[in-house]
C-alpha cells in the first residue's frame, strides 16, 4: 500500500554573528521523510567533520529497503546513530581530532501518521499543536541534570558558565545511549528541530509566537534565525521546520 505524503519541510543553517565557521548540519529530505539537525563539537575541523558524517550516515541508512512497521523504523534510527557514532570515533582516531563529536536530532515518519525521533545532546525537537509548544526532547547537559536534581533554578541554568557541558554526544564514547521517542502525528502539527544556537538565544514563548504566525515555512525559519542573530548570534543556528497538512 502506498501513502501520499502530506508533509512540507524547510531547513536552513546560519553561521551566526560570532563564530568564524558553521559546524552545524541540516538535512530535509521529503522524499524519504527524513529530517536531521546535527551540531558539531571538538574544534573547527573536527566539529564540521562529525556533523557532516552524521548527515551522510543518516541518508545512507534511509536510502535502503522499505520499512514496514514502526518498530523497524525505531531500529533503523537506533542503528543509524550507532553507525554514525562508530564512524565519528574512527575518523577522530585516523585524523587525530580529539574531542570530535556532535549532537543530533533525527526525525522520520512512518505511513504519514507516526513519527520516530532519535535524540542525543542539547539540540532539541519541539512539537507545535493547537497553539501549544511542547519540547519533546530533554537536553543531555550538565545544567539540565542540575535543574532536574533541584540544584539550580531555570534562571541560573540560563546564565551558567557550564551551559555547554554535554553529558552525551555522538562520537565521544563507544557505548552510546540514544533517546528514541514515538508518537502520532495530527493534521496541523509542526515539528521544529534546532541546534542550541536557536534555543539559547530565543525563548520558547518567542518560538511559539513565530510558529503560530500565519506565514510560509520558509518565512518562519528565516524569522527564527533572524531573531537568534538579533539576540547576539553567539553560535551557529540551525532551524528545520516540518508541517503536517
Amino acid at each position: 500500500m502506498s501513502y501520499a505524503s502530506t508533509l512540507n519541510g524547510c531547513g536552513k543553517t546560519d553561521r551566526g554573528l560570532v563564530r568564524q565557521t558553521n559546524e552545524d548540519g541540516c538535512l530535509c529530505n521529503l522524499s524519504r521523510n527524513l529530517f536531521v539537525v546535527s551540531d558539531g563539537m571538538g574544534g573547527v575541523a573536527g566539529g564540521k567533520v562529525a556533523s557532516n558524517l552524521f548527515l551522510q550516515v543518516s541518508e545512507d541508512f534511509f536510502s535502503g529497503s522499505p520499512i514496514h512497521s514502526t518498530e523497524e523504523l525505531r531500529n533503523r534510527v537506533r542503528d543509524s546513530f550507532a553507525r554514525a557514532n562508530s564512524r565519528i570515533i574512527n575518523e577522530a582516531r585516523e585524523k587525530s581530532l580529539p574531542g570530535m563529536g556532535c549532537t543530533a536530532e533525527l526525525l522520520t515518519i512512518h505511513n504519514d501518521e507516526t513519527f520516530v525521533l532519535g535524540h542525543v545532546g542539547d539540540s532539541r525537537t519541539y512539537r507545535f499543536r493547537d497553539g501549544t509548544l511542547t519540547r519533546l526532547t530533554t537536553d543531555h547537559s550538565l545544567v539540565q541534570q542540575q535543574l532536574d536534581q533541584g540544584l539550580i533554578t531555570r534562571e541560573e541554568m540560563a546564565h551558567s558558565h557550564k551551559k555547554n557541558v554535554l553529558l552525551r554526544a555522538v562520537g565521544t564514547q563507544m557505548e552510546l545511549t540514544i533517546d528514541i521517542l514515538t508518537g502520532a502525528i495530527q493534521r496541523g502539527d509542526f515539528f521544529l528541530l534546532c541546534s542550541d544556537g536557536l534555543h539559547n538565544m530565543v525563548s520558547e514563548e518567542e518560538i511559539r509566537d513565530v510558529l503560530a504566525y500565519d506565514a510560509s515555512l520558509e518565512l518562519k525559519v528565516d524569522m527564527l534565525i533572524d531573531m537568534a542573530n538579533d539576540s547576539g548570534g553567539k553560535d551557529n543556528i540551525t532551524v528545520l521546520l516540518i508541517e503536517k497538512s
